[in-house]
């Protein structure tokens, strides 16, 4: 049985921040997955975020981005490519150290087999319970990525034969969706 993480990263408190962990609510709320994945709301960790992903076959991460690119652009980074990027200068103890924290697994003999960041381009972090009405369109087409690369992996899931509410006590977002897959 391979272990897999799925997991959502960010401030619920910070409008578009808040799009991991709410991506990992909607997706326990749609699909049941195999034994050995967890579907976690990570929050904001920093360097213990190496707790969650040493010894995994696959993590998947879910994140905001700052970017250039439109906000609700689904954007995908593999671990190489994470890996090539120096550890940034982190402003906060909670920063999501990333980099830092893959560098450590490698060197502890840790590291996931297989990473995926789904980064969703943000549009906004003031202070709200709600997601962007950009970010709210990026929410199937991330979930279709994610669905994607567990099938590339060979983990099993299947949609819930009846839909689970929501539980994102904080969210004032309510996205309805037709996405079956």
């Amino acid at each position: 049985m391979k272990k897999v993480l799925i997991g959502g990263i960010g401030n619920v408190l910070l409008g578009d921040d808040g799009v991991g962990p709410y991506l990992v609510q909607l997706l326990l709320s749609r699909y049941e997955f195999a034994d050995g994945v967890e579907v976690l709301d990570l929050g904001t960790p920093a360097l213990d975020l190496i707790d969650q992903i040493s010894g995994k076959a696959l993590v998947i991460l879910i994140d905001s981005v700052d970017t250039d690119a439109a906000p609700g652009t689904v954007l995908l980074y593999r671990k190489d490519e994470i890996m090539k990027h120096p550890p940034s200068v982190r402003m906060d103890p909670h920063s999501p150290a990333l980099v830092d924290t893959l560098l450590s697994a490698e060197l502890f003999g840790i590291a996931p087999e297989n990473l995926l960041l789904v980064g969703i381009a943000a549009e906004s972090y003031e202070p709200s319970c709600s997601l962007s009405k950009a970010v709210e369109a990026s929410l199937d087409p991330a979930i279709v990525e994610i669905l994607c690369e567990l099938d590339r992996n060979g983990i099993a899931y299947c949609l819930r034969e009846h839909p689970a509410a929501l539980e994102a006590w904080w969210a004032e977002s309510r996205v309805e969706s037709t996405l079956v897959i």
